[in-house]
């Protein structure tokens, strides 16, 4: 009698299990962190600089790169350069359509541009997990690199 009660409860145990476990398809998860926040290339705000050119004087300057297409969306970045360094990364666009672009995002996306930082060039170790997001970034990050007269 014993073995049939601990049978039927561990049968219980496994479907209650089973009909809670929720997966990535299940819609955004409320409990992820919040995603950088994207913002349109017409309300970065810069401070004494001018938006576009090349980064050749020592004046701080904002370049928007090309937005890149991936599979799951654009990626494009904006860098800021001040003295022939990168001095800020800002993401335009990334893929943030479901709440798995959410979460890797979320996690990619500041990983990238602390390497860009870094790296001071486009030249980054890709995110594992975002690899999509990581050669979309790079590849708007290279054209912005460009249109500012920085070396790659």
């Amino acid at each position: 009698m014993r073995r049939i009660v601990v049978a039927v409860m561990a049968t219980l145990s496994a479907v209650t299990l089973l009909f809670g476990y929720r997966t990535s398809t299940s819609g955004p998860d409320t409990t992820a962190a919040a995603a950088p926040s994207v913002r349109s290339p017409g309300t970065t705000a810069t401070t004494g600089g001018t938006t576009g050119g090349t980064a050749t004087g020592s004046g701080p300057t904002t370049v928007p790169g090309d937005a890149a297409q991936t599979r799951y969306g654009p990626v494009q970045v904006q860098v800021s350069v001040s003295g022939g360094r990168i001095t800020a990364v800002d993401v335009l666009q990334y893929p943030d359509s479901s709440g798995k672009d959410q979460r890797i995002n979320s996690q990619a996306i500041p990983q990238l541009v602390d390497e860009t930082l870094s790296a001071q060039s486009s030249r980054i170790d890709m995110v594992s997990g975002a690899t999509y997001t990581s050669e979309g970034y790079v590849t708007s990050l290279q054209s912005a690199l460009d249109r500012a007269g920085l070396p790659s």
